[in-house]
C-alpha cells in the first residue's frame, strides 16, 4: 500500500461550495470532498490481492499475442472479448503463424472458470468450430484490425437493442476508428464505412461508452503528445459527431508514457470515471535488466527491436470526475511482481477494461471486486490472465494510525436519513463521525462525543450518534463530516434512506466496561 498526498486543488468541472452529494456514494478516491487532513490521516491507495491464473489464450487460434481484452458481467454471465494470435515478433509466430487479426470470446459463471463458446462463425484451418468472433477478412473492407478492439455493452437507455453491444475498432481504409454493432453480442455488423474519429495515433486499446450522469458518449484513444504515449478524449450526443479530440490533463502529475488508458465509469459511482492505464517503461540496458527473469526470452526479442527487450510495463490507477482532469498516482496500482518466469515482460500488466463482482474466497465475507490482468505476454507459445481482487470501494481509503488523524470535508448537501461508511479497524482502533456546520461548530445531537468509537469490517455501517442514527432533519442543508480516525480505514461514505435505531438488550448497559479492561483491575 502506498500512502498518498491528495491534491486538493485539481481542477474539476464539478467543484463548487456547498457541492450537493445528494444520495450518491462517494468514495476517498481524491481530495475532491476534502477540505483538511490533520494529525495522521492521509489518503492511503490499496493495491489489489494477487489471485490465480483463471485463464490462458492456449487454443490453437490462440497466443502469446493475446491482449486488448475487454470484460464486463451480461445478466448471470461474464464475457471477455480478447485479441487471438502470436506476436509477430516470436518464435512462437516464426514455427505457427497464427495471425494476432483476430477477436475471440470467452464466457464465465465466476470469474474463475472460463469456457471457449463454439460460435461457428469464423473458419481457422478449415474448421468453423472455435470462439472466434471476428477475423480481418470479415472487416476487409474498411482494413479493420481486430486486434486493435475495445467491447461493450451500451449503456444508453434509448440504444437500439439491435445495437446493445458495440465493438470501437482501429481500421486502416481510411485511417481511423470504426464502430460495429450487434443485438447478442456475438453477431456483430459494420455500423458505417466511414470511420467516426480520425484523429490519433489507435496503435493501442481505443474505447468508448456511455457517460450514465452527463448523458453522452465519451471516447478515450491512443495519441502522441510531443513523442510520449497518451491519451484522447472527447465527447458527443452519438457516435456520428465527435468533435476534434483533446488530451487528457494530469495536474500535478510527473510525465509517464500510457500505453492504455481502461477509462470507466465506476459502477457503484458512475459520476466518478476510473482508469488502470498500463504504464510503458523504456528503462534502458543495463546490469539490473539483465538480472530480472527471462532473460534469454528479452534478448531475443531485442534482436527486432531493442525496445522490445529493455521495456518493462506496470499498471497504474487514476480518478476524474469531470472526464478531463485525471488524479493520477506515481506509485504502481499493479507492479511486475516476485514470479521468477512470465514476470517484468513488455507488454503485462495490462489490466482488462472492465470489472466485476464475484462472492470472496473467505467465508460468508462480502463479495469482491474483481480485475484482470495479462502475464507472461510474448515469453512462451500462450499469454495467461492472472485475476486480481480488492474489497468493494476498496481503492483508496482516508486512513491513519492508532495516534490518530482527522479528515474534514468541504460543505455538502445531502439527501436521505442516515449515514453509511465503508470502513475498516482493527480490533484496538477505532473512527468516530461528528456532523459540522459549515463553519465547523459542531451540530447538537451530531458532536464527535456522542459518537461512540466505532470498530468494525463492513461495506455499510450506519452511524449512531447516541441512540439515534436519523439525519433527515438536516437533509438539504449545507453540512460538513469530520472523521477521527485511529488505525482505522474509511473507504466511502453514503447517506441512505432512513433506518430504525439499533435496539439495545435489556440485559447489558451501555457504557459498561469489562472488568478486565486496562480501566480497570483484575477481581481475580
Amino acid at each position: 500500500m502506498e500512502a498518498i498526498t491528495p491534491r486538493l486543488d485539481a481542477p474539476d468541472a464539478e467543484e463548487q461550495s456547498p457541492f450537493r452529494v445528494g444520495s450518491r456514494l462517494e468514495l476517498f478516491v481524491d481530495g475532491f470532498m476534502i477540505e483538511r487532513l490533520t494529525g495522521g490521516a492521509r489518503l492511503q491507495m490499496h493495491r489489489p490481492v494477487r489471485r490465480e491464473i483463471v485463464f490462458r489464450a492456449d487454443a490453437p487460434w490462440e497466443g502469446n499475442g493475446s491482449a486488448y481484452q475487454s470484460v464486463f458481467r451480461d445478466g448471470d454471465c461474464i464475457r471477455m472479448y480478447y485479441r487471438g494470435g502470436h506476436h509477430p515478433a516470436s518464435k512462437a509466430y516464426e514455427a505457427d503463424p497464427v495471425s494476432w487479426e483476430t477477436l475471440c470470446l470467452a464466457e464465465s459463471t465466476d470469474g474463475v472458470h472460463w469456457t471457449r463458446p463454439d460460435l461457428g462463425l469464423v473458419e481457422f484451418r478449415g474448421s468453423r468450430k472455435n470462439n472466434l468472433i471476428l477475423d480481418a477478412a470479415r472487416v476487409t473492407e474498411v482494413g479493420g484490425s481486430p486486434a486493435h478492439t475495445a467491447v461493450f455493452k451500451d449503456a444508453n437507455p434509448v440504444c437500439p437493442p439491435e445495437e446493445r453491444y458495440k465493438i470501437v475498432m482501429f481500421g486502416r481504409e481510411p485511417r481511423g476508428l470504426y464502430l460495429l454493432v450487434s443485438g447478442d453480442g456475438v453477431h456483430f455488423r459494420l455500423k458505417s464505412k466511414k470511420p467516426f474519429m480520425t484523429t490519433g495515433a489507435f496503435d493501442s486499446q481505443n474505447l468508448a461508452f456511455w457517460d450514465p450522469v452527463r448523458g453522452e458518449y465519451r471516447l478515450y484513444h491512443r495519441g502522441f503528445r510531443e513523442g510520449v504515449r497518451d491519451i484522447l478524449t472527447c465527447v458527443a450526443p452519438d457516435f456520428e459527431s465527435f468533435p476534434e479530440p483533446e488530451w487528457v490533463k494530469y495536474p500535478g502529475s510527473p510525465t509517464m508514457a500510457l500505453y492504455t488508458n481502461q477509462v470507466q465509469p465506476y459502477y457503484r459511482a458512475p459520476h466518478i470515471f476510473m482508469g488502470f492505464p498500463m504504464r510503458y517503461n523504456e528503462r534502458g540496458w543495463s546490469g539490473p535488466m539483465l538480472d530480472l527473469p527471462g532473460r534469454e526470452e528479452r534478448l531475443e526479442r531485442a534482436k527486432h527491436h531493442p525496445r522490445y527487450g529493455m521495456t518493462v510495463t506496470d499498471a497504474v490507477f487514476m480518478t476524474t470526475r469531470d472526464g478531463l482532469h485525471f488524479h493520477r498516482r506515481p506509485e504502481a496500482f499493479i507492479r511486475p511482481g516476485p514470479r521468477r518466469r512470465e514476470s517484468w515482460v513488455y507488454g503485462d500488466n495490462f489490466v482488462f477494461w472492465g470489472m466485476f463482482e464475484t462472492s470472496s474466497p473467505v467465508e460468508d465475507a462480502p463479495p469482491e471486486i474483481n480485475l484482470l490482468a495479462v502475464e507472461g505476454y510474448w515469453e512462451d507459445r500462450d499469454t495467461a490472465v492472472r485475476r486480481y481482487t480488492l474489497r468493494v470501494d476498496g481503492f483508496v481509503s482516508a486512513y491513519a494510525p492508532y495516534a490518530g488523524g482527522e479528515v474534514v470535508t468541504k460543505p455538502l448537501i445531502f439527501e436521505g436519513g442516515a449515514l453509511a461508511v465503508n470502513a475498516e479497524t482493527s480490533g484496538y482502533g477505532s473512527f468516530q463521525v461528528e456532523i459540522q456546520a459549515p463553519d465547523g461548530t459542531p451540530v447538537t445531537g451530531f458532536e464527535l462525543s456522542a459518537c461512540e468509537p466505532i470498530f468494525c469490517d463492513t461495506l455499510q455501517h450506519i452511524v449512531h450518534w447516541n441512540d439515534r442514527c436519523d439525519v433527515s432533519s438536516l437533509a438539504g442543508k449545507p453540512v460538513r463530516l469530520r472523521f477521527l480516525l485511529r488505525d482505522a480505514d474509511i473507504y466511502s461514505f453514503q447517506f441512505v434512506p432512513t433506518r430504525s435505531a439499533r435496539s439495545i438488550p435489556e440485559t447489558i448497559t451501555i457504557g459498561a466496561s469489562s472488568p478486565e479492561t486496562p480501566a480497570r483491575k483484575p477481581t481475580r
